[in-house]
């Protein structure tokens, strides 16, 4: 039974085909280059790979303006390649997990520049269009300073129409029958050939209300979430839907639907707030966070991280928090973006080892599914000299050779240039040194990995908040058929002890996970922990 909610114990590993391995030399990472490198991720402990589009399309954000949702963009590949990289992924046990982008298209799509010829044509409803501009067309915009407005006229159509994000990104209409129709047939398509899950962009974009004037009074339409969730399991009974739905905690019961809905979401409420208690070394509001964000829906699941492909969005905190983020970790102007956000990397943002292992540590240890970033597993860095979020988009990091081992092309040919001088530098950083040294952070994550696989209590089990005693002290309990599992982290530069009472933590022998150590309980029954700076201990408990 356990084996149906696969995703609730498994290492989700998220990546950019263009960016990760190039086997032809043409500059752009493909599927060939994927399918050479899966014994690296398979060797990693990684479960799932989620796969960023790949679909054929004009690239100007990061391939989310898909232009054929059938298709394969040349650049990495075929249809054959990808089918052969399904038939390798599953053959070692790796399950495949694509992104569904149907809030929007890209202008250049076939149904948009059909849409375009006027209101008798078939596909014209599939967008959705204003005769004269709305007073809002201004409002809701998702990126500051970059975009100018929501609605844009088309000289063609000689109409005005809705695109939440990029002016190139037209929204579909999806309460058109006819595009929610052929929505699911895409649905249908990639579960043929295999995927086992969908990471569907911008959910709460997808669901709301699309008309003129309707951003002051947008309504969300859970019944098309409601309805692909019963497509979905008709096709392929264990098939899921991770979301990307950045909602108030409040909300979140309805986008899981009662096991109706999506079956996971990141949480990027939590994500804030552990940025929040890195910077400040008190895990009081992450606590809140995480008490608030707590699921009561039995299939459902959230999905932690650290970093994505996106920035480090900071949009729920206070001002007065986010500013503390800011001034920790993105102090100078061109580490920001969007007016709520971090754009870089993990590694150069906590800068050194310890709390680079307490924040990984701690992203095992939360209550959900982790998902990792490529290339974060070996501390990889940023280029803040390019555009936007592309700075957290650079090849990963293979060797000492030319452009780092991504791609034997030249320099101008490539998707994003390697990162080439600093501390993190491909020269200095990379898969191949750090898989000789023992103490590397790559092998010290997959380590972790392999504890976390191995506690399937913190994926299928209850949890509870420990009280430690101390602010800085994140203190969790999990129990799942008859085990117990307790995991304590250390926010803190300086090191702490952990007073542990009226507990069963009392009653028990700590059984440390990661050290050999023994713990005997005090004179007074007490347990005592000593937690060095950003100090963290798992344990499992036995009885004494």
């Amino acid at each position: 039974m356990i084996d149906d909610y696969w995703y609730k114990n498994a290492i989700i590993y998220s990546l950019d085909l263009e960016t990760f391995m190039d086997a032809n030399g043409d500059g752009v990472g493909d599927f060939r280059g994927l399918s050479n490198r899966l014994d690296y991720l398979h060797g990693l402990g990684v479960d799932v790979i989620w796969l960023a589009p790949f679909q054929p399309t004009p690239n100007r954000d990061n391939g989310y303006d898909i232009s054929d949702y059938y298709g394969v963009d040349p650049r990495h590949g075929s249809g054959g390649d990808f089918a052969e990289f399904m038939h390798l992924a599953n053959d070692r046990g790796i399950k495949v997990i694509i992104d569904l982008v149907i809030n929007h298209t890209s202008d250049q799509h076939p149904w948009f520049q059909q849409a375009r010829e006027g209101e008798d044509n078939p596909y014209h409803d599939w967008y959705v269009w204003s005769k004269e501009k709305p007073e809002d067309a201004e409002e809701g915009i998702i990126f500051p300073g970059v975009q100018e407005r929501t609605w844009t006229y088309d000289r063609k159509a000689r109409k005005y129409y809705f695109h939440r994000f990029y002016e190139f990104q037209p929204d579909l209409n999806v309460d058109n029958p006819a595009v929610r129709e052929e929505l699911h047939r895409v649905v249908g398509y990639y579960l043929s050939l295999g995927v086992a899950g969908f990471r569907v962009d911008a959910v709460p974009f997808v669901l709301e209300t699309q008309r003129p004037g309707g951003l002051s009074d947008v309504k969300i339409r859970f019944e098309i979430l409601e309805d692909l969730r019963q497509f979905l399991s008709w096709r392929r009974g264990d098939a899921i839907l991770l979301g990307e739905a950045n909602v108030d905690p409040k909300k979140a019961k309805e986008y899981f639907a009662e096991g109706g809905g999506l079956h996971m979401m990141f949480n990027f409420y939590v994500n804030q707030f552990l940025f929040h208690a890195l910077a400040s070394q008190d895990s009081t509001a992450l606590r809140k966070a995480l008490e608030e964000t707590r699921v009561s829906v039995p299939l459902a699941q959230w999905g932690h991280f650290l970093r994505n492909h996106d920035e480090l969005d900071l949009g729920r905190l206070t001002e007065e928090q986010r500013q503390l983020v800011f001034e920790h970790f993105g102090p100078k102007e061109n580490m920001q973006l969007y007016d709520r956000g971090i754009r870089r990397r993990l590694a150069p943002m906590l800068s050194d080892r310890p709390q680079i292992e307490l924040a990984y540590s701690l992203m095992f240890s939360l209550p959900g599914t982790p998902v990792m970033r490529y290339g974060d597993e070996l501390g990889m860095g940023d280029d803040l000299s390019l555009k936007e979020r592309d700075a957290v988009r650079t090849p990963m990091q293979w060797s000492q050779e030319k452009n780092g081992g991504f791609s034997s092309a030249d320099n101008k040919q490539l998707v994003h240039p390697p990162i080439g001088e600093g501390p993190y530098a491909y020269r200095m950083l990379n898969v191949e040194e750090q898989m000789r040294r023992d103490d590397s952070l790559l092998n010290w994550t997959k380590r972790m990995v392999r504890l976390r696989k191995e506690c399937p209590e913190i994926g299928y089990g209850d949890w509870e908040l420990v009280k430690t005693g101390q602010p800085a002290v994140l203190g969790i309990r999990y129990r799942f058929r008859g085990q117990t599992v307790l995991i304590l982290h250390n926010l803190s530069d300086e090191p702490l002890v952990v007073k542990l009472d009226k507990a069963p933590e009392t009653e028990s022998r700590l059984i440390d996970l990661r050290e050999v150590t023994q713990y005997t309980p005090e004179p007074d029954g007490t347990q005592l922990v000593r937690l060095g700076s950003y100090g963290y201990r798992w344990f499992r408990l036995k009885a004494l």
